[in-house]
């Protein structure tokens, strides 16, 4: 099989759902910004040039229904025979999204696609808008169904991960963020048009434009004590707290994945190549654990050993279950969401996979950090993992 290159891959920012900078922006507007940003950003490249989009999406209805990846290329100018379609696994949308674009450059069916990710959790809430479970099924197996919060709690009980340790995971994340966001470390962002509605003197709205260029949701003032002082949010007497977990969020992400050939023809120098991908299952309910089976499944796809990754973006949908994962695996603190995860920059749901790895190969740019890893937990029950390689 033939080489799939990463030539770009940025994000907008992670806002926080119905109170960021998001919160009226219609999500096809932040995906067809950051589409259109992305060819832009990648010289020598056209839009008439790429051939398919592959958009990632957990709740892919209502304003982020009827196809996105198709509706949001179109709005962004592509012409009308770049193809598009949209993607769900979940929390690991976007980043399958990438991988399938990935594969269709590997496989020779195409040479330029850009693969990404969507979503915005103020205009779709979380579950969707009309959740349906199947009644029988849901006899046999609730867990399924299960909330991710109930989950995030299987973990910490059944693996012993404490609320202090989960606490102090969590205000690590925060205090990683920002650093890097004072440092002006996420390089990866790009400034984004945002939308916001503001009451005239008649009563009327008026529907203004404004750039935002920064993740919303970081809490620079957390402290230890703030977060001790939470309850749980999931069980009486648990452990996860609205501290110790993921913010719910709007936002996008791209990356342009080329062929060796295009590269030549363009001119366009890599970034990094997209090397394995793979997924693995678990019990739904303790899905938290999917990147503790995801990562060693992935390093051996790879014929390679955790040793030889330089950094990890490992996503926290919780403390409780990123933190069972990194020590179950071994994997030194110091290599993994060296600027923060989603506790603090937020967890846009079929972005996430997508942000990650824009995210993740800034941060081994800034590094010269040759390999590294993204993976998540899925809801359902799943984990997945990528492997990326940067071009020295």
């Amino acid at each position: 099989m033939r080489d799939a290159y990463i030539v770009t891959s940025i994000r907008t920012p992670g806002c926080k759902r119905s109170k960021g900078a998001f919160k009226d922006t219609r999500p096809e507007d932040l995906l067809s910004f950051i589409l259109n940003a992305v060819v832009e950003k990648t010289k020598g490249l056209e839009k008439k040039d790429v051939e398919d989009i592959m958009i990632g999406c957990s709740f892919p209805e209502a304003e982020q229904g009827l196809n996105i990846g198709r509706i949001a290329s179109q709005i962004a100018g592509f012409p009308m025979d770049v193809t598009g379609a949209t993607v769900n696994r979940f929390c690991a949308s976007g980043l399958e999204a990438i991988a399938q674009s990935a594969l269709r450059v590997m496989s020779g069916w195409s040479d330029i696609v850009i693969g990404g990710g969507l979503e915005s959790m103020t205009y779709v809430p979380l579950g969707g808008n009309l959740p349906r479970p199947h009644p029988e099924y849901t006899q046999k197996m609730a867990d399924l169904y299960a909330s991710m919060g109930i989950t995030a709690e299987n973990v910490a009980n059944r693996y012993d991960v404490s609320r202090q340790a989960q606490d102090e995971f969590a205000y690590q994340s925060q205090r990683k963020a920002a650093e890097a966001k004072n440092k002006k470390l996420f390089k990866e962002i790009v400034a984004t048009p945002a939308t916001r509605y503001s009451v005239q003197k008649d009563g009327t709205y008026k529907k203004e434009t404004f750039l935002q260029d920064y993740d919303d949701g970081i809490r620079e003032d957390t402290t230890l004590e703030g977060l001790a002082n939470l309850n749980p949010v999931f069980a009486a007497g648990g452990s996860v707290t609205a501290g110790n977990s993921s913010q719910m969020t709007d936002g996008a992400a791209a990356s342009v994945i080329m062929s060796e050939g295009k590269l030549k023809a363009l001119g366009v120098k890599p970034v990094a190549k997209f090397k394995f991908y793979t997924t693995v299952g678990c019990k739904p309910d303790e899905m938290g654990i999917g990147p503790a089976l995801a990562i060693p499944k992935l390093m051996k796809l790879a014929g390679m050993d955790l040793k030889d990754i330089g950094l990890f973006e490992i996503n926290e949908a919780f403390a409780s279950q990123a933190l069972y994962c990194i020590d179950k695996l071994g994997i030194d603190q110091q290599k993994v969401n060296i600027h923060g995860g989603a506790i603090a920059l937020g967890h846009p749901l079929g972005c996430t996979g997508a942000k990650l790895c824009a995210t993740l190969l800034s941060n081994m740019q800034q590094r010269g950090v040759k390999y590294g890893v993204e993976s998540m937990c899925v809801g359902g029950g799943m984990g997945a993992a990528a492997l990326l390689e940067l071009i020295e």
